[in-house]
């Protein structure tokens, strides 16, 4: 069985690719490109999505002393967690999509930084646009259990700060 797309005719799409280019999603703060629909691994990913401390996208809720944390504790049932040097209770909150992507463009990387996410402790780094500094997601840069390996050297980018160009 031949390759998807191999030893066929190009047709009115294979035309208008070819004619118009490849379909990329852009920044949408500015519009710059930064990344190409055909990198994308999985569109099955979540963002956290909650107004807090740390540039609006943790998940965590400082608490004042030991017996506040443990009494809190309790009573929310959360977990207890560490990040960045704070200490606080996990929040669960809403969660936006978020898209895979094998690469990207046009966008700086910030430092490393281990984080608890979804699926376990991974060292990210956000990435922004470059062009106007807006932080579109992160990349993965560490992945500590086996199962999560295939994330590392990838990105993640939020739907909502990206949108569809050339499309």
């Amino acid at each position: 069985m031949e390759e998807k797309g191999k030893g066929r005719g190009k047709g009115i799409s294979g035309l208008m690719a070819e004619l118009i280019g490849p379909r990329v999603y852009s920044c949408s703060n500015c519009r710059n490109n930064v990344a190409l629909h055909d990198d994308i691994i999985s569109k099955a990913f979540q963002y956290p999505a909650i107004n807090n401390f740390f540039h609006g996208r943790t998940f965590l809720c400082l608490v004042p002393n030991n017996e506040k944390r443990k009494e809190m504790q309790r009573e929310d049932k959360r977990r207890l967690v560490s990040m960045r040097g704070k200490c606080g209770i996990l929040v669960e909150g809403k969660n936006s999509r978020a898209f895979l992507f094998s690469h990207a463009m046009n966008v700086d990387v910030g430092p490393k930084e281990d984080r608890h996410l979804m699926t376990g402790l991974h060292t990210v780094a956000d990435v922004s646009c470059s062009d106007c500094s807006e932080v579109l997601g992160w990349k993965y840069e560490r992945a500590y259990e086996e199962s999560q390996k295939y994330k590392e050297g990838k990105y993640i980018l939020e739907k909502s700060k990206i949108v569809k160009d050339n499309w």
